[in-house]
């Protein structure tokens, strides 16, 4: 019996997995213990989440695999602060911040001391834990795989072919040019500063119209083997003047990506506290529309290569929904399989399954598939009538009236009768969802046929 703890650490989005025997058996984001969005760092609570559901200690745990291996793209790296004019100083910092994050034993004997951990650590590159976290749970023997994302581990889009147990990466596009980057640099000039605001500007696209796109096929070039290049002009990033990304006790930020030569091609930034004009929202949609045209370049020289009908994504950029959404209908492809937990946390499934195919070689077959995303903590009827009881006090001062109800179709009627009286509804059911999207057991429901209904919200 193997067991194999997956981890995304010391990044936004923290998160741990436990895979059994090539069997995936628990999954969580730090955020969810923390309350913290995004949080990164170590996640501590998530491993130990992990290790309580399957009732092990860290000294049962064979293997710890992680999603990111300093060692990846090691002579690009070089090759590039050799001849970019990046500062020696920025390089040292990220050589320092590297070194203390790269000691995985340590840290688990440093944050969780009633441990010991016996086993053997893993350093796998980022894109590659990516692909695998799509391909190795899909439903499919055979799909491209497809990571797009801002960076990590020196690339920012990777993909390849998995067959059966086997996924070879073919292709990358390397710092300093990236999609995410892109989308990124757009969201904040929107006036959308925080990490992980980009689905803001997916929500806003819809209501502008694409007037800036012949503007930013300056700013992203597409290229006819499906890459893309970026425009450095337009960016500070590639300096390391605007990539000074840090995590802060738990909170991820980032440097102003957009250099001032973008403000003269689509005008003055938005201050956050400002409202939203139509020149944003065009902004905002032209954006969506140039990040799908040079996805869909992508997907369509994959398909003339690799002439197989199924595509697997994942990757920060899977999160874009709208594109996801088009991929049967804009590419050839017939077959899509998206990681639920697509950007960074999906790391840790991907680090985990990839090292248990590479340990077990042909032995290790394919037998899992990841058809739901419901792999994080549940409570029992018992422990939710402890946790009300224990706030009983807040409920009675908040005029509060609890009622139990144990036919669940009585349960579903009075639900649906509240949200069609325009109430908001705290929906808790089973285990909590992998990955940032609410899927029915965390969600809050509300009437979508109210205009007004997102104000109430």
């Amino acid at each position: 019996m193997t067991y194999i703890l997956g981890l995304n650490a010391f990044h936004a989005d923290a998160a741990a997995c436990l895979v059994k025997d090539g069997e995936l058996v628990a999954a969580v984001e730090e955020e969810r213990f923390r309350r913290v969005k995004h949080w990164g760092g170590f996640p501590t609570e998530s491993i130990r989440y992990c290790l309580a559901e399957a009732g092990l200690s860290l000294a049962d745990i064979d293997h710890v695999a992680v999603n990111s291996d300093n060692r990846a793209n090691r002579w690009r790296k070089l090759a590039y602060v050799l001849t970019s004019g990046v500062s020696s100083g920025y390089v040292l910092s990220r050589l320092r911040q590297r070194g203390e994050r790269a000691d995985i034993a340590g840290n688990l004997k440093q944050h969780l001391p009633e441990h010991a951990f016996r086993g053997t650590v893993h350093a796998v590159e980022h894109h590659l834990c990516h692909l695998a976290s799509a391909f190795l749970v899909s439903p499919y023997d055979k799909a491209v795989a497809v990571s797009v994302d801002g960076f990590g581990d020196f690339s920012s889009a990777a993909w390849g072919l998995g067959q059966n147990g086997e996924l070879q990466v073919d292709g990358r596009v390397f710092f300093p040019h990236s999609l995410g980057v892109f989308y990124e640099a757009m969201t904040q000039l929107i006036g959308f500063p925080h990490y992980g605001d980009e689905y803001k500007v997916m929500g806003l696209a819809p209501y502008g119209e694409p007037r800036y796109v012949e503007q930013m096929k300056q700013i992203v070039r597409l290229k006819d083997d499906g890459s893309f290049a970026l425009d450095l002009r337009y960016f500070r990033h590639a300096s390391g003047e605007g990539a000074n990304y840090s995590v802060k006790e738990g909170i991820p930020s980032g440097g102003r990506l957009w250099s001032d030569a973008l403000t003269g091609l689509l005008g003055p930034a938005r201050d956050p506290a400002a409202p939203l004009e139509d020149r944003h929202r065009d902004i905002a949609r032209s954006a969506q529309v140039t990040y799908e045209n040079a996805f869909f370049n992508l997907l369509q020289a994959l398909h003339r290569r690799y002439d197989t009908d199924a595509v697997v994504l994942a990757g920060g950029c899977a999160y874009n929904s709208v594109a996801n959404g088009k991929v049967l209908e804009r590419s050839p492809f017939k077959k899509l399989y998206v990681q639920s937990a697509g950007g960074d946390a999906g790391g840790a499934i991907g680090a985990a399954f990839a090292t248990w195919h590479r340990l077990g070689g042909a032995a290790a077959k394919r037998h899992f598939v990841m058809d739901h995303a419901y792999w994080g903590p549940s409570a029992t009827p018992d422990q939710i009538a402890s946790a009300i009881a224990a706030r009983s006090a807040d409920f009675d001062a908040a005029g509060c009236t609890i009622e139990r109800i144990g036919d669940e179709a009585a349960l579903c009627r009075r639900t649906a009768q509240a949200i069609s009286e325009g109430k908001e509804i705290g929906w808790f059911q089973g285990r909590l969802e992998w990955g940032p999207r609410a899927l029915g057991n965390r969600s809050i429901l509300g009437d979508p046929r109210r205009a007004d209904m997102m104000d109430i919200l």
